[in-house]
C-alpha cells in the first residue's frame, strides 16, 4: 500500500484522530508513522484542525479516588479500589461523555461522506461556537468548498415552545446569510451551504418557530464563532 499517496494518508490520518481507527488497524497505523513523514504531516494537520474542540472542556484535576482506579486498572489488581464518588467535575460526567461520544459519531459519518467526495482546494474547518459568557454548547465542521457542514451541541440546549435555533453566516462586511434551522439536541447536517462563502464567522440566534421571518436575525445571538482554517 501506497502511503504516500496523499489521499490515502489524509483518510487514515482522518481516522486515526477521530478515534474511528481502531484494533489491529490503528496499531498497523501507529507502527508506520515513524517511518511515513507522510502519515506523520497528516496526523498534525487534523489535530490541528481539530484543536479547538480543546476548548470546550474546562481542566478538571482528577481526584486522587479516580487515579487509584486507573492505576488498578493499569498494573492489575492488588487491592480492591475504592467506589467511585458520583462524578463532579465535568472529565467525570457520564452525560458530557455520552454527548461527546454522539458527537464524534456525528462527525465521523459526515468525515465519511467527504471522503469520498473529491479533494476540496481548502481543508475542512472546526469552528467552536460559544455564549457572550464565554461558555461553548456548539461545534460545527465545515466542508473545504463550503457545500456541507456538521453543527452539534455539546451540552442541549433548552428552547421554550415556539422558538427554533437558526445559523447564520456572518461577513466581515454586510449582513448576515441564513445556513437554515439547527437541532438543540441533537446533529445537524446542512447540505450546499454557498451562504458560507465569504464568511468570517459563525452565529446561532434565537428565532420563532420555523426561523426569522425577516431573512435576518430578529432574537438575541445566542452562540458565535470565527471561521479559521
Amino acid at each position: 500500500m501506497n502511503y504516500s499517496r496523499a489521499e490515502l494518508a489524509d483518510r487514515l490520518a482522518a481516522e486515526y484522530v477521530l478515534g474511528t481507527l481502531q484494533g489491529r488497524a490503528r496499531r498497523r497505523f501507529e507502527t508506520l508513522l515513524p517511518a511515513h513523514p507522510a502519515l506523520r504531516q497528516a496526523v498534525q494537520r487534523w489535530e490541528s484542525r481539530l484543536a479547538p474542540l480543546a476548548q470546550v472542556v474546562t481542566p478538571v484535576a482528577p481526584r486522587p479516588e479516580l487515579w487509584a482506579r486507573i492505576e488498578a486498572a493499569v498494573e492489575g489488581p492488588r487491592a480492591a479500589p475504592a467506589p467511585l464518588p458520583t462524578p463532579r467535575g465535568r472529565w467525570e460526567s457520564l452525560a458530557f461523555w455520552r454527548g461527546w461520544a454522539a458527537f464524534a459519531t456525528a462527525a465521523a459519518a459526515w468525515l465519511a461522506l467527504l471522503l469520498t467526495q473529491p479533494p476540496p482546494s481548502r481543508p475542512p474547518l472546526v469552528v467552536v461556537l460559544n455564549a457572550p459568557e464565554g461558555a461553548s454548547s456548539f461545534v460545527a465542521g465545515v466542508a473545504g468548498d463550503g457545500r456541507s457542514m456538521l453543527v452539534r451541541p455539546l451540552t442541549p440546549v433548552r428552547l421554550q415552545s415556539g422558538h427554533d435555533l437558526e445559523l447564520w453566516a456572518v461577513p466581515a462586511g454586510g449582513a448576515p446569510r441564513s445556513l437554515g434551522l439547527i437541532a438543540a439536541d441533537r446533529a445537524t447536517v446542512l447540505q450546499r451551504t454557498p451562504a458560507l462563502e465569504g464568511a468570517a464567522a459563525l452565529a446561532v440566534s434565537l428565532e420563532p418557530a420555523g426561523g426569522s421571518p425577516t431573512g435576518a436575525p430578529t432574537g438575541p445571538i445566542l452562540f458565535s464563532g470565527k471561521l479559521q482554517s
